[in-house]
C-alpha cells in the first residue's frame, strides 16, 4: 500500500505538472502548420501547430490576437512564441502565445532585428551624426525605379511647392538580390560627384520581403558615410528599413520627402513681403529722423553768424546723408543674403527709393543755401561787421569815424563811418 502522504488527485497532479511545464519552458520558439483553427465570439484564437509527426494545442488571446500583421488560415506556416502550461480542467498541455508571425516574414523580422540592434549599438544612427538638410536646395537627386509612380508623386510635389529646384532622377531597381548593390553604388557616385544638395532614397510600400533590399548593412553604411544629406523614404507609413534609421531624415512617404526638402513658393512669397514692408518703415524711420535734426540745425543756425552755421550746417547735413545711405546699406546687407535670386523686385524698389531719398536730401542743402546770409551776398547786398566781429544791424550800433569791415559777395572791405543819413522818405 503507498504511503496516505503520497496520494495526490487529479488538481493536485496538473497542477505540479503545470509548475513544472511553465518553468521548464517559459519561453519557446515553435514552426508550424495551423490546423484545427478556430474563432469562437470571445475573440481568442484556438489552433494546432503542426508537423508531419506530431501537434501541440495553441491558444492566442483576444488582447494579443489584435496585434498580428496577418490573417492565420488553416495551412499557414507560422513561428509563434509563448509558453508552456497545462489547462488543468482537462489535463492536456498546450501553448499560451505571445506573438504569431508568418515563418517566412519572421525569419526576415529577426535578422533584420539583428542587423539594426547590432548598427545601432555602433552608432550607426545616433542623431548626432546627422547632416541638417539645406533650407533652399537648388538641386535633388531622387534614386527610385523610373517606370513607379514614386518619381511622379516627388516631381509633382515639387513642381507645385517650390518651381524653382532642380530634380533628376538616378534610376535604379528597388527590389530583387541585387538592387541593394545597385542602388549603393548609384549613392555613392552621386555624393562623390557633389553636384546635388539631396539625395532621396524613394519606394513605394510592400512586404518586408518587397522592402529588404533597403535594410542591406552594406546600403546602411554607404548612407551615413555620405557627406551629401540624405533622406529616406522607402514604403508606406508604418514600415521601417535600416536606410531609413542611417539616414538623415526619414519620411513616411515619398510625396511626404518632397514636402520636407522644400518651402511652400506662397509662404515664401508672404515672407518676402513682410520683408519688404518692414525694411520699408525702417527707412522711412530713419529719413524723419533725420529730416527733424535739419530742423533743429536749422533752428539752431539762426542766432549765430551766418558764415560758420551754413558751414557746419553744411557738413552735417552731408554726414547725415553719408549715415542716412551707411543704415539704408547696412539693413539692405543684412537682407540682401535672403532676397538674392528670388526678391530682385524689392531691391529695385529699395534703390528706387534710396535715390529719391538723395535727391530729397540734396534739395534741403539748396534751399538752406537759398535762405543763407551768404546767399543774399551773392545778389549784390553786402554785410557789414564791426572790429569785434558783430554785424551791424541798426545806425545805432556804429559811431562816426568808426572803421568798419564790409563782406560783399567777392571779398572784403575796410570803410569809415563819416556821416549817418536818416531814412529815404
Amino acid at each position: 500500500m503507498p504511503r496516505q502522504d503520497a496520494i495526490l488527485t487529479p488538481s493536485q497532479l496538473n497542477t505540479l505538472a503545470r509548475d513544472l511545464l511553465e518553468g521548464s519552458f517559459p519561453n519557446v520558439l515553435v514552426e508550424g502548420e495551423i490546423g484545427n483553427l478556430a474563432r469562437p465570439a470571445s475573440g481568442h484564437l484556438y489552433f494546432t501547430l503542426k508537423d508531419a509527426r506530431a501537434q501541440v494545442r495553441c491558444a492566442l488571446f483576444k488582447p494579443k490576437s489584435q496585434w498580428l500583421t496577418f490573417t492565420p488560415r488553416e495551412g499557414t506556416k507560422v513561428v509563434a512564441r509563448g509558453r508552456l502550461t497545462l489547462y488543468e480542467a482537462r489535463g492536456e498541455y498546450q501553448m499560451v502565445l505571445d506573438t504569431m508571425e508568418e515563418a517566412g516574414e519572421g525569419a526576415l523580422r529577426r535578422a533584420y532585428e539583428a542587423l539594426k540592434a547590432k548598427l545601432a549599438d555602433e552608432g550607426l544612427f545616433d542623431a548626432a551624426r546627422k547632416r541638417p538638410l539645406p533650407a533652399l536646395p537648388r538641386r535633388i537627386a531622387v534614386l527610385t525605379s523610373p517606370s513607379g509612380a514614386v518619381i511622379r508623386d516627388i516631381v509633382s510635389v515639387l513642381r507645385r511647392r517650390f518651381p524653382l529646384v532642380e530634380v533628376e532622377l538616378l534610376p535604379v531597381p528597388v527590389q530583387g538580390d541585387t538592387a541593394a548593390a545597385h542602388i549603393r553604388q548609384r549613392l555613392e557616385q552621386a555624393d562623390r560627384c557633389g553636384r546635388y544638395d539631396v539625395l532621396v532614397l524613394a519606394r513605394g510600400g510592400g512586404s518586408l520581403e518587397d522592402l529588404w533590399a533597403f535594410n542591406d548593412e552594406a546600403l546602411a553604411r554607404a548612407i551615413a558615410a555620405c557627406q551629401t544629406p540624405v533622406v529616406s523614404a522607402v514604403g508606406h507609413e508604418t514600415d521601417f528599413s535600416l536606410s531609413d534609421y542611417a539616414a538623415d531624415l526619414r519620411a513616411p512617404t515619398p510625396s511626404a520627402a518632397a514636402e520636407l526638402l522644400v518651402p511652400d513658393a506662397a509662404a515664401l512669397l508672404t515672407r518676402l513681403h513682410a520683408l519688404h514692408r518692414q525694411l520699408h518703415t525702417q527707412q522711412a524711420n530713419a529719413q524723419r529722423q533725420r529730416m527733424q535734426r535739419l530742423d533743429r540745425a536749422f533752428l539752431r543756425l539762426q542766432p549765430h553768424q551766418p558764415q560758420a552755421r551754413l558751414a557746419a550746417l553744411n557738413d552735417r547735413a552731408k554726414r547725415a546723408q553719408q549715415r542716412l545711405q551707411q543704415v539704408i546699406q547696412q539693413h539692405l546687407q543684412g537682407l540682401r543674403y535672403q532676397l538674392q535670386g528670388y526678391a530682385t523686385r524689392p531691391q529695385t524698389l529699395m534703390a528706387q527709393r534710396l535715390q529719391h531719398d538723395t535727391l530729397h536730401l540734396r534739395g534741403l542743402a539748396r534751399s538752406l543755401h537759398a535762405i543763407s546770409p551768404l546767399a543774399t551776398v551773392a545778389r549784390g547786398y553786402s554785410i557789414l561787421q564791426r572790429e569785434s566781429g558783430s554785424v551791424v544791424r541798426t545806425s545805432s550800433d556804429v559811431h562816426i569815424g568808426e572803421t568798419l569791415t564790409a563782406r560783399i559777395s567777392d571779398g572784403q572791405l575796410r570803410v569809415q563811418l563819416i556821416e549817418k543819413l536818416p531814412d529815404a522818405p
